[in-house]
């Protein structure tokens, strides 16, 4: 499973009533209009069926916006950003800690350029920013922005709702003034990690493991036009994690640091190495 996924979105028009009226000359009556379901009923009704539906408009999107909040490690965790999903993913996110301090991080591809804090740029050289090109760097790659990123992607969310056995329907709920069907599974870690992408899994199993976590909840809410909105996951004592989705489609321009306001961290470690 690649990292990420080029995508757009599909708008589905919601079904309308369908009134057929047909008068018998000999009785003068007149059927009972007949309505069709919904697309919230289908949601409910048609779990497979409407995941799959999901996962192909999802899989058109071309960008969306995203907020995610939650608890790792006991501690408060929020970042909000956009996702451009084209050739090359691309990502810009601002990251909230605990302290309230916010940091700007960008994903080109497979290369992460972090912002550096003012009072820590003469440790840079005064750049702006830190570059990381995670390329061929195998468990050094930084997987836990590819990590976040990864599971920020809406169409994953659906994919693995639907390879898991056992997803069911909880009903309809609003989120964000959206009416939605809110779907809801919890599944073991190992059948968890099959749906993790194969450079992060071992990395993830032995978090889950050192934190003794034996199964995960997840849940998910979509909308009527088969996109999700709201994505959660509860990871036993480890940590929990919400992500609302909004603004499908919108134009997004997420650039490159220019290079000489770019600090290469490879360099720098190779630099400290040599003078060691």
């Amino acid at each position: 499973m690649s990292l990420w996924k080029k995508t757009a979105v599909v708008a589905v028009a919601a079904l309308t009533a369908l009134a057929g009226a047909a008068c018998g000359p000999q009785t003068g009556s007149t059927e009972a209009q007949q309505k069709q379901p919904s697309v919230l009923d289908l949601l409910a009704s048609d779990l497979k069926g409407s995941l799959q539906k999901t996962v192909d408009a999802t899989d058109k999107t071309d960008s969306v916006t995203v907020a995610m909040k939650g608890t790792m490690g006991g501690e408060q965790v929020s970042m909000q950003g956009v996702l451009d999903l084209g050739d090359p993913p691309k990502a810009e996110m601002t990251m909230t800690n605990p302290k309230g301090t916010t940091t700007t991080v960008r994903m080109i591809g497979a290369v992460i350029f972090t912002e550096v804090p003012p009072e820590a740029r003469e440790r840079t050289g005064g750049k702006r920013w830190m570059k990381l090109d995670m390329t061929g760097l195998g468990e050094l790659t930084g997987t836990d922005f590819a990590k976040q990123f990864e599971d920020a992607d809406p169409v994953k969310q659906v994919k693995t709702l639907l390879a898991i056995e056992g997803t069911t329907v909880v009903g309809q709920e609003t989120v964000s003034g959206v009416p939605t069907v809110h779907y809801t599974v919890t599944t073991p870690v190992a059948t968890y990690l099959t749906q993790v992408d194969a450079r992060h899994r071992s990395d993830t199993e032995k978090a889950l493991a050192a934190q003794g976590v034996k199964k995960l909840k997840i849940d998910l809410w979509v909308d009527e036009q088969y996109r999700p909105r709201r994505a959660g996951m509860v990871m036993g004592n480890m940590g929990d994690m919400v992500i609302d989705y909004t603004d499908y489609g919108k134009a997004v321009t997420i650039e490159t640091p220019p290079p000489a306001e770019t600090a290469d961290l490879a360099e720098m470690l190779e630099n400290l190495t040599i003078d060691g």
